[in-house]
């Protein structure tokens, strides 16, 4: 196992193993690759049939995915809406593309998703909704949310970019929330190369959502170029949900091979002193989008930094985690409050990496970047 592979490993690549080919031809052949067509119906029904819901809205990527949730949902200019810390600058950033102000609530040292006893404290006359984060496919502890939001007349907007097929006490990601937001990006579980979807199971929502996602047409009638409110061209092309259409096919199976990925990385390199992995949420299935780690480096023996750079060495990609949102100037420039301390998100940040995390890594892959990983810690 010590031999090393004769191509370099990158942190995570897309996995087409199904009907892509087939269905993207056909959408050429056809004439349809704009945002009418067969396969956006069919991809949308699909998906949300997966997860567990009755409606589903293709959008172009998954950043827009929840910006149309939070207009949909009316949150606007004056709201303010409950994020985690430590996330992807897209949360936050279609908070402020509504005009609403996302409050930071910092990780759980355990999950790394957001610490739901400190929720309540952000909680204002003007919150809307709390944004939880199924942080690397590991759902968040969705009852204490919902207890939360029910106390509180709250909206919860689940933002499910990274949790595909991931479930918390039987129930999939897109169903454990009013509105469900999720990303089809190239390294996702599930990929359309570039795209999203808002799922959700009230009807009135789906319509709204399909309303403002293009350019508020009516969603009945004929086209008189009369718009009664401004929208957003949010439509996914046809060739990209003929892609996502396939990918959804193969849901369960690439599920497990993330899910496999973890549990080798686990078993290879939980002896192994001074290394982290985030703890699965009580009751959820996580399906490990991202195999993440926490260095401590005293008892490692060298920081994050030169672990990456030892990997990078021996062709093996990494790529560090997120910066917590208290620490975007983007987002001091538009009047947030980033002021708070956040010594979780903060550790994360410092010492996290991601490992190798491909639907289509090998066992011997996995076993390589380990066996590095343990190389580092013993020089």
């Amino acid at each position: 196992m010590n031999s090393r592979p004769d191509k370099k490993i990158p942190v995570c690549q897309p996995f087409l193993n199904g009907r892509e080919v087939e269905y993207a031809t056909d959408a050429l052949q056809t004439g349809w690759i704009s945002s009418s067509g067969k396969y956006v119906t069919e991809f949308e029904a699909a998906f949300a049939k997966y997860c567990g819901v009755h409606h589903g809205v293709s959008v172009c990527n998954g950043t827009v995915a929840i910006h149309l949730a939070l207009a949909a949902l009316g949150i606007g200019k004056g709201d303010e809406v409950i994020i985690p810390d430590f996330t992807m600058i897209a949360t936050a950033a279609a908070v402020v593309y509504t005009g609403a102000t996302p409050v930071f609530v910092d990780a759980d040292a355990a999950t790394w998703n957001m610490d739901v006893k400190q929720i309540e404290a952000g909680v204002t006359s003007r919150t809307k909704a709390i944004m939880p984060v199924s942080i690397f496919g590991n759902p968040c502890d969705m009852d204490a949310i919902d207890a939360l939001a029910r106390k509180h007349h709250l909206f919860v907007i689940e933002d499910a970019a990274e949790s595909h097929g991931a479930e918390y006490k039987g129930k999939k990601t897109g169903a454990l929330a009013d509105i469900t937001a999720f990303s089809f990006f190239a390294n996702k579980n599930l990929t359309t190369g570039e795209g999203g979807m808002v799922v959700t199971d009230d009807k009135e929502l789906a319509g709204r959502c399909r309303y403002f996602k293009n350019l508020c047409f009516p969603l009945t009638g004929a086209r008189n170029y009369i718009h009664e409110d401004i929208g957003f061209n949010y439509r996914m092309s046809n060739l990209h949900a003929a892609i996502g259409l396939a990918q959804v096919e193969k849901a369960d199976e690439y599920r497990a091979m993330r899910m496999r990925n973890a549990k080798l990385y686990k078993e290879n390199l939980n002896s192994v002193a001074g290394i982290i992995f985030p703890q699965d949420t009580a009751g959820a299935l996580n399906v490990h989008w991202m195999n993440a780690i926490q260095l401590d480096p005293e008892s490692f023996g060298k920081d994050r930094d030169q672990l990456m750079s030892h990997l990078h060495s021996f062709g093996i990609e990494t790529r560090l985690l997120f910066a917590g949102m208290h620490r975007q100037p983007c987002l001091k420039k538009v009047g947030c409050d980033c002021s708070g301390a956040y010594p979780v998100t903060d550790r994360l940040t410092e010492n996290g990496l991601y490992l190798p995390s491909a639907s289509s890594l090998t066992e011997q892959d996995i076993r390589y970047v380990c066996e590095r990983i343990k190389e580092a810690s013993r020089g």
